[in-house]
């Protein structure tokens, strides 16, 4: 069988959640069926590392698709003449998108519906296509996978598509994540916040990350904190809106707030495993994967208890009201002041971690994949 498969979120350092799905899921399904060919569709040159295996004929399609007219452009006509040509048997696409016009089975991953909910987080273009698109790449598809059973949910709400069509295959975690020793982490600790224990929030800088709020009970917390703990965000500024922007400057101790902007998964596995706690109060998110990463680097977490968050996390981590700072605040202080909570916390943390990873994600999206071909 031949795949064509979306790969165009594939770019060297700079996978975000959905780059990393489609990065390890790929890696494993690709290895594991050598006997299937895979065509990768890329929108721009690539690097050699995302070539998993000799079963893999990787393709550049123009133009490069990252604006709404752009995705128009490379959905509706570019990759129907790449199937013409190549005639694949079917088409897989980890990012959700799918091609309209094309008679090609497909099975697409929508990751959420956070535009749905949070409209007004996105540029009205992106945003208008997302609400248009989105219902009807969800109908066009032979067969949805998801990564939570909130977004499964949310799915069958939104756009009526029945629950027997949509499959939960859950998120993993980079093996690259996991504790260090006091030494090491001493080390992390002196490079980043000048020996200071820190809290850490890892993602991109987005409204719908909550980091408003994030910034107000940071500062709230401070008014209780004697032992000069800082809050380090590792993520690119992609989104510093005027309202992120407004309530950092407005900080009474902004100077204990460390960007370090995007790092690499080893700096980043370093920083998380130093941390003091992962604090990930988002408003929305599919999945979370920042909460496994904590979970395999052994330290607690708080987060939302909203959307799937509460989901992924079980009774592994501290759950807040994202919009309630006291919320927040309360929570910074538990684990900053009770080192019997954090380490139940962790323990609890090492069972959770077991239920997910990305060979099993893989898998379910295999079965997802067979599953879809059953009904040609």
């Amino acid at each position: 069988m031949k795949i064509a498969v979306i790969t165009r979120l594939l770019i060297a350092d700079r996978l975000d959640g959905i780059g990393r799905f489609t990065n390890e899921t790929l890696k494993h399904i690709t290895a594991s069926h050598p006997e299937h060919q895979f065509l990768f569709l890329f929108d721009r040159p690539f690097h050699e590392r995302f070539i998993f295996s000799n079963n893999i004929t990787p393709l550049i399609i123009p133009p490069q698709a990252r604006h709404p007219l752009l995705f128009l452009a490379w959905f509706e006509l570019s990759i129907p003449l790449v199937f013409n040509k190549h005639k694949p048997d079917l088409f897989f696409s980890p990012d959700g998108f799918l091609s309209l016009i094309s008679h090609i089975p497909s099975v697409a991953v929508i990751h959420d519906l956070n535009f749905e909910h949070f409209p007004g987080d996105l540029p009205w273009t992106i945003r208008n296509y997302y609400q248009k698109m989105f219902p009807l790449f969800a109908r066009k598809a032979r067969r949805i996978a998801t990564v939570s059973e909130y977004s499964k949910q949310d799915i069958i709400d939104h756009y009526k598509i029945p629950a027997r069509k949509i499959d939960v295959v859950y998120n993993g975690c980079s093996e690259q994540f996991k504790p260090l020793d006091a030494e090491a982490q001493h080390k992390v600790r002196q490079q980043f916040t000048d020996g200071a224990d820190y809290f850490i929030f890892v993602g991109t800088i987005h409204p719908r990350k909550n980091l408003v709020n994030l910034f107000k009970a940071f500062d709230l917390f401070k008014e209780t904190d004697h032992n000069g703990i800082k809050m380090v965000l590792a993520g690119a500024r992609m989104w510093w809106t005027d309202e992120i922007k407004d309530s950092f400057e407005t900080m009474n101790h902004k100077e204990d707030v460390i960007f370090t902007g995007r790092v690499s998964d080893p700096d980043l596995s370093g920083l998380m495993a130093s941390a003091l706690a992962l604090t990930y109060v988002s408003n929305f998110e599919g999945f979370g994967i920042p909460i496994l990463e904590a979970f395999n680097c052994e330290i607690p977490v708080i987060t939302s208890n909203i959307s799937s968050m509460p989901e992924v996390a079980g009774n592994a981590a501290l759950l807040v009201d994202p919009f309630s700072i006291e919320s927040i605040a309360e929570a910074m202080q538990k684990i900053a002041f009770d080192p019997q909570l954090r380490n139940q916390l962790v323990k609890n943390g090492s069972g959770q971690k077991e239920l997910f990873s990305w060979k099993k994600t893989a898998d379910k999206v295999w079965n997802t994949i067979e599953t879809s071909l059953l009904t040609l």
